[in-house]
């Protein structure tokens, strides 16, 4: 690649005809040009990572981690699927009274976990009842240590419901210093998200930690990604500390979105040198979340994600939800109505409740994604539910997943019954450090005119999408029918055998289309192995990546493409075109009609 050359991977998938396929994949490091192909009859292809937590979930990821990758990438939009309890911070833990090794509030349990290093000589953790601090009654939390090294006690609540976003958050701690000074301290660990590098920091996850006996006066100081801040903390009296965390990471690490930061985790430790003894009474830990009543946490995550407002120009990011309280169901525009949520907080996997639940985001403008649907089911109960409940009120659904062969399988029972749900992928991550190393790494694309939200809703509704490994395929897939794309839709037709041009571009070497063809014969649950055909047209037999493919439409069919690496594994698939012979008994929906 000398002389500064460059592939445009853009203008290898723009959909007017498509270029020569020459066995040309994107090689993992190759540099990408944001350049934009000019549009194709009006849309072009859009690639999307249409699952992703970031700061208001509970994973160690943040917005600038995955504004990040999508870049390296070279994706086009992120969808922001926060869990829509931890948004709101919904029975989100609020004190912790230091009663004992475990303490409830109401059902849900926080638990502390002991740990040491270094080369304590001695070390100790005591509930004890007195001296006790001003907002008793019930015990306080001894830690003590010896030697050379921390003492840690690390705490964690019922589904990591202690997490959430810093953006409102302080903490406040009850501290009595008993052995203090420069060598025996108090140490109040808040581990954050991981971010990008920085000057002077490398890429990882920044920990704070406030660090009491230790000085007279508050002091700041950052050393790459970890931030200490010294606190003062006399001997022998009970003080009230507060931690405002927000403040501390702007002070610490200026060129951050401060507020991108979530409470990952948190850990109390007495660390000690030279031989010296350290001991404290802490009491009363409380969290202090104070913008998150009502729509107040969807407002604090549109705040932040303001803060990257043109930050990284050719990726567009746009908010959405997973909706967390039912089977997960992801859900893209509408009115960003936050759900009335249960207490505890506890899921419900009944079907009907995801159905209501459905129908609630529907009325408020959504689209709507069963995510994960083998999560709670086998492949034969899943495709019983695509067909008898129809998805479950559903319009898109999470194919693009391991095991994805499984669910191709329950997918194609749906095809054969004309009930058209849009096929996604998935990356579901929670980390934000390398897209490339998941266990899911499926990005969908679509064919639209632009990448705002609206046109991309639309194009979700009329399937007209497709998914692919992020490294396994790059290129686009469609199907055209009558010489317009029709990938999605659902047309009546009176010929006995019709053409459907397929298009894919951008194979790799070794590479296979393979196109999958299955009647329409309204079989129900039935496997649909016997009934599906699966027909290879190797890459270098694509025509400036296209094929014309007589099908024979019978009572009715389906077709669908797909394509497997030439290890034979499958690296994208299409949505499918049906061929009808009258419209199903359910209809057919706006979006689909040809």
């Amino acid at each position: 690649m000398g002389g500064g050359a460059r592939l445009d991977r853009r203008g290898v998938l723009a959909a007017a005809g498509g270029l020569a396929v020459a066995g040309i994949g994107v090689p993992v490091g190759l540099a990408i040009t944001r350049d934009r192909p000019a549009p194709a009859r009006g849309r072009r292809p859009v690639s999307m990572a249409m699952h992703l937590h970031a700061s208001f979930s509970e994973g160690v990821a943040s917005y600038a981690a995955h504004l990040d990758q999508a870049r390296r990438n070279a994706v086009d939009v992120l969808w922001w699927t926060d869990h829509d309890f931890r948004v709101a911070a919904h029975d989100h833990r609020r004190v912790v009274r230091f009663d004992g090794p475990e303490e409830r509030e109401g059902e849900l349990a926080w638990t502390w976990t002991s740990a040491t290093e270094g080369r304590l000589t001695e070390s100790a953790a005591d509930f004890v009842a007195a001296p006790d601090a001003a907002d008793g009654p019930g015990r306080a939390l001894r830690l003590a240590a010896t030697g050379a090294g921390t003492h840690w006690y690390a705490g964690k609540a019922w589904n990591w419901t202690h997490t959430g976003n810093i953006s409102d958050t302080t903490l406040h701690l009850d501290v009595r210093p008993e052995a203090t000074g420069p060598d025996a301290t108090l140490t109040v660990e808040v581990a954050l998200s991981h971010h990008p590098a920085g000057p002077g920091r490398a890429a990882g996850q920044l920990v704070l930690r406030y660090r009491l006996g230790a000085a007279t006066t508050l002091r700041h100081a950052a050393d790459g990604r970890h931030g200490t801040v010294d606190v003062p903390a006399p001997a022998g009296a009970w003080r009230r500390h507060t931690f405002d965390l927000l403040a501390d990471v702007r002070r610490l690490w200026p060129d951050l979105v401060a507020g991108d930061n979530s409470l990952r985790g948190l850990r109390l430790g007495v660390t000690v040198d030279g031989g010296a003894r350290g001991a404290y009474l802490v009491d009363r830990l409380v969290f202090d979340r104070a913008r998150r009543a009502g729509q107040g946490g969807e407002d604090l995550r549109a705040e932040v994600l303001r803060g990257y407002d043109g930050a990284y120009p050719g990726v567009t990011h746009h908010r959405a939800y997973e909706v967390s309280m039912v089977r997960h169901l992801n859900w893209f525009g509408g009115d960003g109505t936050l759900p009335r949520f249960p207490s505890p907080p506890y899921r419900d996997n009944d079907p009907g409740a995801t159905e209501r639940m459905a129908e609630f985001l529907h009325a408020h403008g959504g689209v709507v994604c069963w995510n994960h649907p083998l999560d709670v089911e086998r492949r034969d109960s899943l495709a019983r539910l695509l067909v008898a409940r129809r998805g479950l009120g559903a319009d898109l659904i999470e194919i693009g997943r391991t095991p994805v062969e499984d669910h191709l399988w329950a997918y194609d029972v749906a095809a054969r019954n004309a009930i058209p749900l849009t096929a996604v992928g998935v990356t579901d991550d929670h980390d934000g450090t390398d897209w490339r190393a998941g266990r899911d790494r499926w990005i969908t694309s679509v064919w639209a005119a632009s990448t705002g939200r609206d046109d991309l809703v639309a194009a979700l509704r009329a399937g007209q999408a497709w998914f692919a490994d992020l490294v396994g395929y790059r290129g686009a897939l469609d199907l055209e029918f009558g010489g317009r794309s029709a990938m999605g839709a659902l047309p009546t037709v009176v010929d006995d055998t019709v053409t459907v041009r397929l298009r894919a571009t951008d194979l790799p070497a070794g590479a296979t289309l393979e196109v999958v063809t299955g009647e329409v014969d309204l079989a129900g649950e039935a496997d649909p192995t016997p009934a599906v055909r699966t027909r290879q047209v190797p890459w270098r037999q694509l025509r400036q990546g296209w094929h014309d493919l007589p099908v024979r439409v019978g009572g009715g069919a389906y077709l669908r493409t797909q394509v497997r690496d030439r290890d034979g594994a499958i690296v994208a698939a299409s949505n499918p075109l049906w061929l009808l012979r009258r419209e199903p008994p359910s209809g057919v929906p706006p979006a689909r009609r040809f």
